[in-house]
């Protein structure tokens, strides 16, 4: 399934750049997601997922298939699989970043193949589930890298949420609601006007 997304950061795009290609500094960033190990050019580590009362860890390494410094655009490939063995997740993600309004406007375009319990919930609500986990990313990165509210090792209280796994049944009630929501209506209408008659 592909997703593509946008984001602006308010700092320009030279500093962008180089927050954005440094794993190690923006994995603490990323929601559930926890750098374990850099072994050479892989970044080794893992995601931690909740649905409902089950939990789901997926252990992968992520490496760059193409930094471009030029024209500012990064190929990540990751690939993961469940530690229960249970389903695996493998992506290509694409960013390209330009000047905007006197920061930084981000295009990411996400190649994402997935089995398993996540793969469940489908595209759509995997593509709403996913914006709404990358404004949490966007949030924490702003505040904790990019303004410089947090140094190595030091991490704002907003931030430090991220270490929990990514919730996605409470991630996902909305879009799922937003959805299926007009349905239901109907539904109850149709009963309501057959048990009148």
């Amino acid at each position: 399934m592909e997703l593509t997304h946008e984001f602006t950061v308010r700092v320009p795009v030279d500093e962008a750049w180089a927050a954005l290609t440094d794993l190690e500094r923006i994995a603490p960033c990323m929601p559930g997601a926890e750098l374990q190990e850099v072994a050479g050019d892989e970044y080794r580590g893992v995601v931690k997922v909740k649905v409902g009362p089950m939990t789901a860890q997926y252990k992968g390494v992520a490496s760059f298939l193409e930094r471009d410094e030029v024209s500012h655009r990064v190929v990540v490939r990751a690939e993961g699989r469940d530690t229960r063995g249970q389903g695996n997740a493998s992506a290509t993600v694409t960013a390209t970043l330009a000047p905007a309004d006197g920061g930084t406007r981000v295009r990411v375009h996400t190649d994402l193949t997935i089995t398993g319990k996540v793969a469940q919930f489908g595209r759509g609500v995997l593509a709403d589930v996913s914006s709404k986990l990358l404004g949490q990313f966007v949030q924490a990165l702003e505040a904790d890298v990019l303004m410089g509210a947090a140094s190595a090792g030091t991490r704002t209280t907003e931030a430090a949420a991220v270490d929990e796994p990514v919730d996605l049944l409470a991630t996902a009630v909305w879009p799922v609601i937003k959805r299926v929501g007009p349905v239901v209506v109907v539904l109850v209408v149709v009963v309501w006007l057959l048990l009148r008659c």
